[in-house]
């Protein structure tokens, strides 16, 4: 990772938790009895968080994880069971548990939905809100054409770690409102210079699964079950309604798992909502946090 470029936009100092032979890195900020756990997608890292650390760090203590292979955490090689759904959640849970973390909102995007609501309920003591941008939970009901492109064999690696198309195309697609600052792009990027970095991008693209025989098949079937259980958790969905991903019908199943929760939908926003519509996704999140 381009460390001046990390340390330049993101002026955090990493802690580091030894999980299954290698570094998984994580950002802490603040303190306080109240706790947000960021937990992030594909294919970004802790710096999505940015804005949050800056706003709620004064009142909050703010934890943005790295996935293992993402962000700072370490990249290893070979073993793709690393990067199965249910391994990131198992490392989650893990982290959790060393920070000894209680009154805890998460707040999740993307592919971090998924691992943090599944963390959530193997530890859902330690939790007293959910917070969900623009992800998923459950079996997806669609696969847009341009990410099964990239499971290709051997010609979407090749898209996703050597031309960076997955990862350089989501700072232009992911956003509908407004375009990607500079510093954001250059950013969100910074992890992911060369193929070997790109590792994790490509496996969480190998990982959704689109038929019964996928190992994360099941994980994905069973956690989209078990969402009626957290029906009485206070829960906010903010949605940028132009995600050509994690499009408006998502958004409407967690709505029907939880007739309560709190909903913002930002007609003009895209997938990056926290980065298309900073200031109504912080507010909202703000006045949630605030009940």
């Amino acid at each position: 990772m381009n460390a001046t470029i990390a340390s330049e936009l993101f002026p955090y100092t990493s802690a580091e938790f030894s999980v299954d032979g290698h570094k998984m890195r994580y950002i802490d900020e603040g303190s306080g009895d109240q706790a947000i756990l960021c937990v992030h997608g594909n294919p970004t890292w802790s710096f999505y968080y940015r804005r949050v650390i800056e706003r709620f760090s004064s009142t909050h203590r703010v934890i943005a994880v790295d996935h293992l292979g993402c962000g700072r955490s370490d990249k290893p090689a070979g073993d793709a069971s690393l990067y199965r759904f249910a391994s990131h959640r198992d490392r989650l849970v893990r982290l959790i548990e060393y920070l000894d973390l209680n009154c805890v909102s998460l707040l999740a995007h993307d592919w971090g939905g998924a691992i943090g609501l599944s963390a959530l309920l193997k530890s859902q003591s330690r939790f007293e809100r959910i917070m969900l941008l623009n992800t998923g939970a459950f079996i997806p009901p669609f696969i847009p054409l341009r990410i099964s492109a990239c499971r290709i064999p051997v010609l979407g690696s090749l898209g996703v770690r050597g031309a960076n198309l997955f990862a350089g195309a989501a700072i232009g697609m992911a956003m509908s409102r407004q375009r990607l600052s500079d510093d954001a792009r250059r950013g969100l990027l910074a992890p992911y210079s060369n193929w070997a970095n790109r590792i994790a991008i490509d496996r969480f693209v190998k990982d959704i699964p689109m038929n019964q025989k996928h190992p994360t098949y099941g994980e994905l079937e069973s956690l989209g079950k078990s969402l009626g259980a957290l029906s009485e958790m206070p829960s906010l969905l903010v949605w940028g309604m132009r995600d050509w991903c994690f499009r408006p019908e998502c958004l409407r199943r967690f709505q029907a798992e939880w007739p309560n929760a709190k909903s913002l939908e930002i007609a003009d926003a895209g997938h990056y909502v926290i980065e298309d519509a900073p200031e109504e996704t912080l507010g909202a999140i703000s006045d949630f946090l605030s009940v």
